[in-house]
């Protein structure tokens, strides 16, 4: 009797539970005709497609070819270093450093043939200096000419300066002009020399200030600077270096001249 009645009591709890919704558990979907079925795995992890590479810790994406990284500001690119200077051992030669380029000079480089108001020109060219036997039919010209144009009691300073002249070429003599004293230079030039020039150019340290103190005012191939009454007298009290400047502008041949002193 008693297994009956707990026989009825669990059939009565079932029906209720079939009529309030049922179980709990999710309804399982049948498979498919033709699929097999999934079974629920566990720990299930997705597969990447086919092709896919996982990046590795560290890598470092590689850029296209002629790609150039830029510099980014402030960045100051590291200059290589200098070799150091190793002590050589006892009794060994100490190894040769390099040579290091001097460090450029500030200041102004004068273009050629660069002159100032009033200072003389460079040479055209160097005239061939000759012996004063070459040059005898110009010394007979000169002594004439001294004779008419040097004052009174002026005394030869040296010797004949003489030189075989291309137009344009130049020859140089020093001189020192001395204080109270007074100066006449006679030249000629044959047999083709048209035009003579003589001048007193001043020496200095300066490259390129080299002031004209006196020159003739004559024309042709015979000049005299200093000429009487009025012969040069140079304005300083102490000896002024100087250099007499003989120059055939117009045609060639031998010219010389005299420096007279008084």
């Amino acid at each position: 009797m008693a297994l009956l009645k707990h026989t009825a009591l669990y059939g009565l709890a079932s029906m209720l539970t079939f009529a309030c919704g049922g179980s709990n558990e999710p309804a399982q979907t049948p498979p498919q005709q033709g699929q097999q079925p999934y079974p629920q795995q566990q720990g299930y992890q997705q597969q990447p497609p086919p092709g896919y590479q996982q990046q590795q810790p560290g890598y470092q994406q590689q850029p296209p070819p002629g790609y150039q990284q830029q510099p980014q500001p402030g960045y100051a690119q590291q200059q290589p270093q200098q070799p150091q200077y190793q002590q050589p051992a006892p009794g060994q030669p100490a190894p040769a450093q390099p040579a290091q380029p001097a460090p450029a000079q500030p200041g102004m480089a004068l273009p050629p043939n660069f002159s100032l108001p009033g200072m003389a020109p460079p040479p055209a060219g160097q005239a061939q200096p000759v012996d004063a036997s070459v040059a005898a039919a110009a010394q007979g010209l000169i002594a004439q000419l001294a004779a008419s144009q040097a004052p009174a009691g002026a005394k030869p300073l040296g010797s004949l300066i003489a030189g075989n002249f291309s137009t344009g070429s130049s020859l140089e003599s020093q001189v020192q002009l001395q204080p109270g004293k007074c100066y006449t230079v006679v030249g000629a030039g044959l047999p083709n020399v048209t035009e003579l020039n003589l001048q007193f150019v001043g020496v200095t340290p300066i490259p390129g200030m080299n002031p004209v103190l006196a020159q003739d005012q004559s024309t042709g191939a015979q000049a005299v600077l200093g000429p009487k009454p009025n012969c040069y007298k140079q304005a300083l009290m102490v000896p002024v270096p100087a250099k007499l400047v003989i120059t055939v502008s117009g045609g060639s041949g031998i010219a010389g001249a005299q420096i007279f002193e008084k």
